[in-house]
């Protein structure tokens, strides 16, 4: 077992597993258990699929193709903070491109990645809902509208800045 889950997260999501768990199918509340693994680990490391096959009694591969199906669950290490580029037909027609373009170049990263130092993971969003601000991104839940290379240069370095 790796050293991600042996610690106290490791005893909080089997006690949630414990007060969850009923003697029905433990599949029923296999979502709601990834969801609370992930909110303690950040992601979904194998060992700790492996921690809820054992606790629920669910083979690992079962638990696998539940995580690889939802678009919510990660399987790498997450950024501290979340880059969504708008990719939507407003956002595009005004330079999304150029835009996600900055990013990959500043942070080093492709879409999915995040970058050395463990501050941003990059990721494409198909609309953030605010066309009238176009183009924009979203860090963790601030828009960022209106974008240039050179404000998208200002705001990561602004977000870098205050995490030092």
């Amino acid at each position: 077992m790796s050293k991600l889950v042996v610690d106290e997260k490791l005893d909080e999501l089997k006690s949630f597993i414990k007060n969850i768990k009923g003697n029905d199918n433990p599949e029923s509340y296999l979502i709601a258990t990834l969801h609370k693994a992930q909110e303690l680990y950040g992601f979904l490391d194998k060992d700790v699929m492996d921690v809820i096959a054992h606790e629920l009694k669910i083979p690992t591969a079962h638990i696998w193709g539940v995580a690889t199906f939802y678009h919510y669950f990660k399987l790498i290490p997450q950024g501290k903070h979340t880059v969504s580029v708008c990719m939507g037909t407003a956002c595009y027609v005004k330079g999304a491109a150029e835009i996600l373009q900055t990013l990959k170049d500043v942070l080093k990263v492709e879409v999915g990645q995040t970058s050395e130092d463990g501050v941003f993971t990059l990721q494409e969003a198909r609309c953030l809902g605010a066309c009238g601000l176009a183009p924009v991104m979203m860090i963790d839940d601030k828009i960022y509208g209106n974008l240039t290379p050179k404000k998208t240069r200002e705001v990561l370095e602004a977000i870098r800045k205050a995490e030092k």
